[in-house]
């Protein structure tokens, strides 16, 4: 995958990238156009140029695996040589329990590796899998919780949430003014 230079967004986008981060499903193009001050159609247009331009890549669910009865959520890092990276990321993908691989752009422990499980005896199977890939496990951390929050920079249109885009002081923060 080769990096290449996004485009610009401006407020509505933004607007839009946010509430779509916070609910997506929830979310209506009539209930955002309320919120954001632009008309439905306006929001659905926008929506369809995000996802031509491949900003918008999908809607995916949260899956909460301790409820699906798949209670181990380990991360494995891993080193590859930076040559044969998409390789091994690609091979580790085809693993069963893999469920996110994350590519590095620096550093020797350059694969990120989260996957899930039952029991001990899967995850054994699934280190065991990544082994056979000739791929170096470095370390591996068992995860308690995960949480998953919007993007600052993404902010809600005419809200105080813009703020969280700014590098002003809180406006309940009276400390910079004393």
């Amino acid at each position: 995958r080769v990096l290449t230079m996004g485009r610009d967004l401006d407020d509505v986008d933004r607007s839009i990238l946010y509430l779509l981060q916070e609910d997506a499903r929830g979310t209506s193009a009539k209930a955002m156009s309320d919120t954001i001050g632009v008309s439905a159609s306006t929001i659905r247009n926008r929506i369809d140029q995000l996802e031509d331009d491949g900003i918008i890549r999908g809607y995916h669910p949260e899956i909460d695996y301790e409820a699906a009865n798949i209670p181990l959520q380990v991360t494995f890092i891993i080193s590859a040589p930076p040559t044969e990276l998409q390789d091994y990321s690609e091979q580790i993908r085809g693993i069963q329990g893999v469920i996110d691989v994350r590519e590095m752009l620096t550093g020797q422990r350059n694969i990120h590796v989260h996957v899930v499980g039952t029991d001990t005896n899967e995850i054994t199977q699934i280190t065991d899998a990544i082994h056979d890939t000739g791929a170096k496990i470095e370390s591996s951390e068992v995860m308690r919780q995960r949480h998953v929050q919007p993007f600052n920079h993404f902010f809600l249109q005419g809200t105080e949430d813009m703020d969280a885009r700014d590098d002003a002081v809180d406006k309940d923060d009276n400390s910079a003014t004393e």
